[in-house]
Parts: structure tokens; C-alpha cells; sequence
């Protein structure tokens, strides 16, 4: 029996005792303090130059890409579809657009939303940068709810939601259109600063992150789970 240096030995117990010992439920034997566990979830796998620069640029440009731990879980996600065609709702600066071409099939094509002109430059610069290859990305420029209705039914592996939080309502039926079945949906910032859990946030932006993830967790089109990564990236399998 393994026992550490200078241990004492425990006690032997007789077999009609440890039967008798009351259950103790698995979760008061977890911390109820999850800080230290988020923390080296989200540095798991560290980020390289490139996607610390296209952070650098993204910081400079007053926006806030998606965080490592979820990028991870996105790239992942990527890769058990072999995403070829996927839709990203908020380009930013490049961030979770690195993560997902880096997942993508080789000759996958990401489709890229965002009203920003100047976030889209910071993006082509950090795809070039990775040596994405021009004919593997598509950035369109415009209001998100203006592009997406011109985009084709059921035609995407996966989309990603990562813009103006009034939207994502709307951004998400849209997404549920575009995505084939067994396509993914992923919502970034689905727990919104950790006010999402809290009831007695009744802010716009959380009511509404928090709407979102009530209707998918009864949307029958979907099966769904929210994850702790990042700020949350809810996340469902289309039907």
C-alpha cells in the first residue's frame, strides 16, 4: 500500500464497519473556491507569439477577444467536425479566428462578420502573419444581421457567436439556420463576467446572456452545454 514519507499508518477497519460508514456525497470533497482550477484550465496549452500579438493588437483596438481556455475548447470542437465551412459572428482582432483555421480542415474556409473595418485589418494581419493561405478566409464587412439571411441554409460545420450581446438572440436562430445537422453552435461570453449566475443581475447584457442559454437548454433543435472556459462558451450540437 502506497503511504508518503513519515506517514503513520492508518487504522485497519473492519469490513462491517466501512460498510457501515455513512456516504459522503462527492461534491463536498470538491472546493467550493474555483479559482486556482480556472486559472490553469485557462493556461493549459499557452498561446504562442503570433496569437499574443493578435491579443496585443486586439487590446490596442479597445477589443476583447475570446479567452485561451475557450479558444481550446473552440479549436477542439473544430477539429471533431472536421469543420470545413464556419461562420464567425464578431471577427475582432484574429483570435478565435487563429484558433479556428488552425483546427479547420486544410482547405476549410472561415466566414468572418464584423462592422469594424479596422478589426478586420488587425485580422488579416494576424492571418497573414500565420500564413493562412487569402483563398481560406472570407472577412465581410457590415451589420451581422444584415450578411447572415444571405448565407446559405444548413451549409456551415460550425458557427461561432461573439458580438454585441443585445444580438445574440437573433445571432443564434440565424447560426441554427445555417448549421447542417450534426454542426456546432458555440456562444462566447455565455456566463458574461460571472454576473450570469448571480439572479440578482438583472443588467441588459446578462439578462440577455442568460436568456440565450435558458432557451438552448430547452431548444429541441439542439443538444447543448455550457462551459466553464473563458467567460463561458455555451456550445450545441444541431439535431
Amino acid at each position: 500500500m502506497f503511504r508518503l514519507p513519515g506517514a503513520r499508518p492508518l487504522p485497519r477497519v473492519r469490513s462491517e464497519q466501512a460498510h457501515r460508514a455513512p456516504h459522503r456525497p462527492a461534491e463536498a470533497a470538491i472546493s467550493t473556491d474555483k479559482t486556482p482550477s480556472w486559472y490553469y484550465a485557462e493556461e493549459f496549452r499557452a498561446e504562442d507569439e503570433i496569437l499574443l500579438r493578435a491579443r496585443e493588437r486586439a487590446d490596442q483596438l479597445g477589443c476583447t477577444p475570446i479567452m485561451p481556455g475557450a479558444g481550446a475548447a473552440l479549436a477542439v470542437l473544430a477539429a471533431a467536425v472536421r469543420a470545413r465551412a464556419v461562420v464567425e459572428i464578431g471577427t475582432g482582432a484574429g483570435v478565435s479566428g487563429l484558433y479556428l483555421l488552425r483546427a479547420m480542415a486544410a482547405d476549410g474556409v472561415l466566414t468572418s462578420i464584423d462592422v469594424e473595418v479596422e478589426h478586420q485589418r488587425a485580422a488579416r494581419e494576424a492571418f497573414t502573419e500565420e500564413g493562412v493561405r487569402p483563398t481560406r478566409t472570407r472577412l465581410i464587412g457590415g451589420r451581422a444581421l444584415d450578411v447572415l439571411p444571405r448565407l446559405t441554409d444548413g451549409a456551415y460545420d460550425l458557427v461561432l457567436v461573439d458580438a454585441d450581446k443585445s444580438s445574440t438572440p437573433e445571432y443564434v436562430e440565424q447560426a441554427l439556420r445555417l448549421l447542417r445537422p450534426g454542426g456546432v453552435l458555440a456562444v462566447d461570453n455565455a456566463l458574461w463576467h460571472d454576473r450570469v449566475a448571480d439572479p440578482a443581475r438583472r443588467d441588459p447584457d446578462t439578462t440577455t446572456m442568460r436568456d440565450v442559454g435558458r432557451r438552448l437548454a430547452e431548444d429541441e433543435r439542439v443538444l447543448p452545454a455550457l462551459l466553464p472556459s473563458g467567460d463561458g462558451l455555451l456550445v450545441g450540437v444541431r439535431r
